[in-house]
């Protein structure tokens, strides 16, 4: 039996879905086009993937509306100028593994037996990640944003009985092996052993640059003051579980293979960090799945879609 536990992707919003393992054989899928959105064509074959991904969740639903949707939330994402890079989608794809006790090929051949296959999950994972940053901004900007000032937000607060929240503050390292996209095949495990070699000896943010001075291509940052609720999604839980004085491992990203180094660290309770968890729990208290429904009608009157 294998579960899809709630799945928490960037912004806060979730995706939950329950499925077991069914013995099928994969059926050949003849593809056509099917759709055209806004110029993108949606293929039979995709439509049949998603037919059998609904039925491994054992939910109902129409796959090719379905498909019309993920298409339309893709193209509104990158209007936004959101990227999910492959190094996310793949992260994402094995925390999903490990987190219900599989190992990748495992993982891979369910999605190969049930004829959703692992590209077809990993573009649904892309589309919901980038939809929920999209969906994030939407709500912000339908907020007000940053509209509300930090004292007013104290204010509210205090008038509600509550206290002035802390979060932990971090000033964080940011070390780069940059790999240029033309030889990433032929260096990318070479420039991940060297990331790995400097991350074992990294022993605090003083010595990186002098670390650095040998290698060739590697980019040292500091990012300076981070709060806890300002962390990227991606990096988030590896830094809160890293001491002071360490690294995260390392990661391939668009850029190369990375890792973040962890300076110090401190609680702190100002009107910026109250400002942030007011709006944070504003975002909680929003009908995500109303927000996203009403978001994708719109999109869907402004789009041109043809059924061929």
């Amino acid at each position: 039996m294998l579960s899809m536990r709630k799945y928490l992707f960037s912004a806060g919003f979730a995706l939950l879905v329950a499925f077991s393992t069914i013995a099928v054989t994969p059926p050949a899928f003849a593809t056509e086009i099917k759709y055209v959105v806004n110029n993108v064509p949606i293929t039979t074959g995709d439509i049949q993937h998603r037919a059998a991904f609904l039925r491994l969740q054992r939910r109902k639903g129409d796959a090719g509306q379905e498909m019309i949707d993920q298409t339309l939330r893709s193209a509104e994402a990158r209007r936004l100028g959101i990227r999910i890079s492959d190094a996310q989608v793949d992260a994402a794809y094995q925390r999903f593994a490990t987190n219900n006790k599989m190992q990748l090929k495992q993982l891979d051949g369910v999605m190969a037996q049930s004829g959703v296959t692992k590209e077809h999950f990993k573009e649904f994972i892309r589309a919901q990640m980038a939809w929920n940053q999209a969906l994030s901004a939407r709500y912000r900007s339908a907020d007000g944003g940053g509209a509300i000032s930090e004292q007013d937000v104290v204010k509210r607060m205090l008038e509600k009985g509550g206290s002035k929240p802390s979060a932990t503050e971090y000033m964080l390292q940011q070390v780069i092996f940059v790999v240029p996209a033309a030889e990433r095949s032929a260096t990318l495990a070479k420039r991940k052993r060297e990331a790995d070699a400097m991350r074992a000896r990294f022993n605090g943010c003083n010595t990186t640059r002098e670390f650095a001075k040998g290698l060739i291509d590697v980019t040292v940052r500091d990012l300076g003051r981070v709060l806890a609720p300002q962390l990227p999604p991606d990096w988030a839980e590896q830094i809160k579980a890293t001491k002071v004085g360490g690294a995260t491992a390392t990661r391939e990203t668009d850029r190369g293979v990375e890792f973040v180094g962890i300076c110090s660290s401190r609680e702190v309770s100002d009107d910026k960090v109250a400002q942030m968890v007011f709006q944070s729990e504003g975002s909680s208290d929003k009908n995500a799945d109303e927000l996203s429904k009403k978001y994708v009608e719109e999109l869907r009157k402004k789009a041109r879609i043809i059924e061929r």
